[in-house]
């Protein structure tokens, strides 16, 4: 850890709830200009699954239908993300009776491309499928399906709406945080620090965040784990879909087992997808998810990612014991 991110994790001893505020993009919502489907297993079921996207009206924003629970639709939004889920990001529609779990890497994909709106059909199970376990696939997709303005109920076009952050708020956990800070552009700087893997160590990734830096420098970065954490986390029921060919796996002591890396720093890039496809829960009605802002975060998870983004939002105040 950085001299500078040590001072900056110290001054971070409580939660700042700052206001943002929603800004004109000066773009109409997009939706895909035709329907794209991928399969595989899903991470921690095993399952085979299908995900189908689909074009959506304006103002729908993106939401999954889930096979086997009618029509029942579970927004992309902050308020149906379970506060305890596990190595992935759980959605869960407001009568709690369908579930999709794994959506980060689609909706990061999504949100980084701007696919604001988007019906999501998941068939053979809960989970969306995790391919090679980055986002490149999703990309590829979406650009093969083209995107197109989108037309409400009524025909007309909606205008993009932006978060943009007024002043600097910030949520820690021990000596995990995320931050983020006024800024013109979104820029992104994340931190990680493996000391128990020295393969991994500690790395940080800085960067502004467009479609074509998403696409050629984030979206190619696969899911990593330990491998001598593999058995206690089958023996948990999770990552049973997990596999050298879908994740990197690293040990504490050999150093990765399947290279090689696409980048020197794949691991805390993958952070940063994670981060966006979090963060684009903060959309609602086909707006933006992920706000206009410096975001700084430091050894964050999924669990920290959307209670900050709680705090943020002024939705509930953090149990910290859900963030350990």
């Amino acid at each position: 850890m950085s001299t500078a991110a040590a001072a900056a994790a110290r001054g971070l001893k409580s939660v700042t709830r700052a206001a943002f505020s929603w800004k004109p993009t000066g773009r109409a919502q997009q939706t895909l200009a035709a329907a794209v489907s991928r399969s595989g297993v899903g991470l921690h079921s095993g399952a085979c699954a299908t995900a189908t996207l689909l074009p959506a009206r304006a103002g729908e924003g993106r939401y999954f239908v889930v096979e086997g629970e009618g029509e029942a639709r579970v927004a992309a939004e902050l308020g149906n993300a379970e506060p305890q889920s596990p190595l992935c990001t759980t959605l869960r529609s407001g009568s709690g009776v369908a579930r999709v779990r794994t959506v980060e890497h689609l909706l990061s994909a999504m949100e980084a491309l701007g696919v604001d709106n988007c019906r999501v059909e998941v068939s053979g199970g809960d989970e969306i499928p995790l391919l090679d376990g980055s986002a490149q696939e999703w990309v590829e997709a979406i650009r093969g399906a083209g995107l197109c303005e989108a037309d409400d109920i009524g025909g007309q076009k909606l205008e993009k709406l932006a978060p943009k952050i007024d002043e600097p708020v910030y949520l820690r956990k021990d000596d995990c945080f995320v931050a983020a800070f006024p800024s013109s552009q979104t820029h992104i700087t994340y931190g990680i620090d493996f000391p128990k893997a020295p393969a991994i160590g500690c790395q940080w990734f800085d960067t502004f965040l467009d479609a074509d830096v998403y696409s050629s420098k984030i979206a190619p970065a696969r899911t990593f784990c330990i491998f001598e954490e593999v058995e206690k986390m089958r023996g948990a029921g999770l990552i049973r879909g997990g596999s050298l060919e879908n994740a990197m796996v690293c040990s504490m002591t050999g150093g990765w087992l399947n290279p090689p890396l696409r980048f020197d720093d794949e691991p805390c890039r993958h952070k940063v997808l994670d981060l966006i496809g979090d963060f684009s829960l903060l959309a609602q009605n086909g707006s933006q998810g992920f706000p206009i802002a410096h975001v700084v975060a430091y050894k964050a998870g999924h669990a920290l990612h959307t209670s900050f983004l709680r705090h943020l939002s002024g939705m509930a105040d953090v149990d910290q014991g859900t963030l350990a």
